[in-house]
């Protein structure tokens, strides 16, 4: 039987409560995890161990097969920060190579610089080309997913063509076979394998260090929701930018060492289909949500294709991939990594490292307290004057004006299509305004980005649950910590995330998918996410809406705990007996005017309110 898991379905010992300052030395969910060895410790060790490589003696033949494995794990690492991470998905990467390649080339053969002195160059101008259309592109809210993919696609061909028209190729090339290789390694193979090599290493510690950091959950919370995201606290566009400049600046460096690899340059070799497609597989493969996926799919999809061209199959080979990618998105859509991921965890004895959670740690800054909040009741806490908004010529909001007190519960009522959700979405950043003013804390919010309205103290919650489904409850919350709550630390975030866990009933939940929680457990997720934040206005949009009675109860308890750690609730809902329990005040909108205001009693047995809702006037 589907059971919620609300203030009252808890068993007493996960009931939400305060915990107690220096409660518990340490309180671990489940036993304590294996010690890991760091991923960076791993990479560099990996490099050190593979730089003695050349010293082996092998035949040229080993060295080029060893560098293009690197030269691909670049290359589909460095897509996969932006693609794979944010889930914009791009097959422009072979545009941001080729231009490392091209630049590289011509400072190197028109005008002698030292090969190593075109990497940066060939980065730099790969990141402000990258950077460029992304400015751009990412502005338009509309151009995502395939529209995305097929603009990505246009500029590759469009670079190509500009490139061959003009003296950087000219329509035959460019030649660098007077340019000396370093002298790096023992031979020139060895020389392009160790380059590889460190540009490898320098990848894979980028890709990591941007998956475990505040940037990384940014980007994985815009792949989920980037709207839901947004209003969270996330910068949206600025993460987008910065992503793209990462991953354009990396295919650039590999793209200037295969410049000299290639020895001979052209814009017909260069600017394909080929790079994108098959930096896609190769990450698809692996798995794109973590930085060690693209790096085994490039070296099993370059080891295959290898060993098929060494038997002279290549036909087969290339067969033999097209049947393996078909596999791995019917069978493998989370990649290989990640189905090995997922045994580990099954296997006996395992625990995630993210289920042991000091307790001490756990505990948040103190909420302001119910007296602090009660001496500051009846301050204007926002504003909004003269509010309207329009869509394509109708007025879901014509003029409203409302002010919130802090510290109470101010409920807004009105029939469907009153404009409530669409007040809710103006304050919280969601939609601009057409009109008015909106005013928190004494400071217009008029022009700022959801992402600062979020950091400037206001949360909210949204009528269909919208988490981030690729993301665990705690991951979910921890966002929130991280950006609203100006957390830096991403573990710190994840500690603070379980007190609000715990605060909702949730803790026992806290390493589930979105998709295994029941609908009261998901409207449980995005209060303890709103929350997270440390809001001083929470905005509730119908958080009752589809909870069963018991369910509704556990749900008022919770919103007036809320209510006792300090913030300020503007409470949209259609349940009237919770409407009446817990609100100080209520506003009515109709047809998105102001209707009524004032106590709820009062209010609810006014002539216009029983109208608007029953569709006639009351009788006497």
């Amino acid at each position: 039987m589907k059971q919620g898991i609300g203030l009252r379905s808890l068993p007493l010992r996960a009931r939400p409560r305060p915990l107690a300052e220096g409660e518990g030395a340490t309180r671990a969910i489940t036993s304590a995890p294996a010690r890991k060895i760091p991923a960076p410790l791993l990479i560099l060790g990996a490099g050190v161990l593979l730089a003695f490589v050349p010293q082996l003696g092998l035949p040229a033949f080993y060295d080029s097969l060893l560098y293009l494995m690197l030269h691909w794990v670049v290359l589909a690492t460095s897509w996969n920060i932006l693609s794979g991470y944010s889930g914009y998905f791009s097959f422009g990467h072979g545009a941001f190579f080729g231009t490392g390649i091209y630049t590289s080339a011509n400072l190197m053969a028109r005008y002698d610089w030292p090969f190593l002195w075109t990497l940066p160059a060939a980065a730099l101008v790969a990141m402000v080309l990258g950077v460029a259309l992304g400015a751009i592109v990412f502005r338009v809210k509309g151009v995502r997913g395939e529209l995305f993919a097929l603009l990505t696609l246009a500029i590759t061909f469009v670079i190509g063509t500009i490139v061959v028209n003009t003296p950087l190729d000219g329509g035959n090339g460019v030649s660098l076979a007077a340019v000396p290789v370093p002298k790096i390694g023992p031979t020139p193979s060895a020389t392009f394998y160790l380059l590889a090599l460190a540009a490898a290493v320098a990848t894979l510690l980028i890709a990591w260090g941007i998956q475990v950091s505040k940037f990384g959950a940014g980007l994985f919370a815009i792949h989920d929701d980037e709207e839901a995201a947004e209003v969270l606290g996330v910068p949206t566009y600025r993460y987008k930018l910065m992503a793209l400049a990462v991953s354009c600046a990396l295919a650039g460096v590999a793209g200037g060492i295969h410049a000299l690899f290639l020895s001979y340059v052209t814009a017909g070799e260069v600017f394909t289909i080929t790079v994108p497609l098959t930096v896609v597989l190769m990450s698809v493969l692996g798995g794109t949500r973590h930085w060690a996926g693209p790096a085994i799919g490039a070296v099993a999809i370059t080891g295959l294709l290898y060993s098929f061209t060494a038997a002279d199959h290549a036909v087969a080979g290339k067969a033999l991939i097209g049947a393996i990618l078909i596999a791995a998105i019917l069978f493998m859509p989370d990649g290989i990594l990640e189905r090995v991921r997922r045994l580990w965890r099954r296997a006996p004895g395992t625990v995630p490292p993210s289920e042991t959670v000091p307790a001490a740690a756990a505990l948040a800054p103190a909420a302001p307290s119910v007296a602090s909040a009660a001496a500051a009741q009846g301050e204007v806490l926002l504003r909004v004057k003269g509010l309207s908004k329009s869509f394509k010529g109708v007025r879901a909001l014509a003029g409203v004006d409302v002010e919130v007190r802090r510290g109470e519960i101010l409920g807004l009522l009105g029939p469907n299509g009153s404009g409530k959700s669409t007040f809710i979405n103006v304050v919280s950043g969601h939609y601009t305004p057409t009109a008015g003013q909106v005013e928190f804390e004494g400071r217009s919010l008029n022009g700022l980005p959801a992402h600062r309205i979020a950091g400037s103290g206001i949360a909210r919650t949204y009528q269909i649950p919208r988490p981030f489904g690729h993301l665990s409850v705690l991951q979910n919350v921890a966002i929130a910590t991280l950006f609203g709550g100006a957390v830096r630390d991403p573990s710190d975030a994840r500690r603070q995330a379980m007190r609000w866990l715990e605060f909702t009933g949730l803790e026992q939940k806290h390493d589930a998918r979105p998709d295994d929680l029941n609908l009261h457990q998901r409207k449980f997720l995005e209060l303890a996410r709103a929350l997270a934040s440390r809001p001083r206005l929470v905005l509730l949009d119908e958080v009752l809406c589809g909870l069963t009675p018991s369910e509704i109860d556990d749900a008022v308890a919770l919103i007036r705990r809320i209510r006792e750690q300090g913030s300020t609730i503007v409470f949209v809902e259609h349940v009237m007996r919770a409407v009446m329990a817990l609100t100080d005040r209520i506003v009515v909108f109709n047809h998105g005017v102001l209707l009524a205001e004032g106590p709820p009693r009062e209010v609810m047995q006014r002539p216009e309110v029983m109208s608007a809702y029953l569709g006639k006037a009351a009788h006497a």
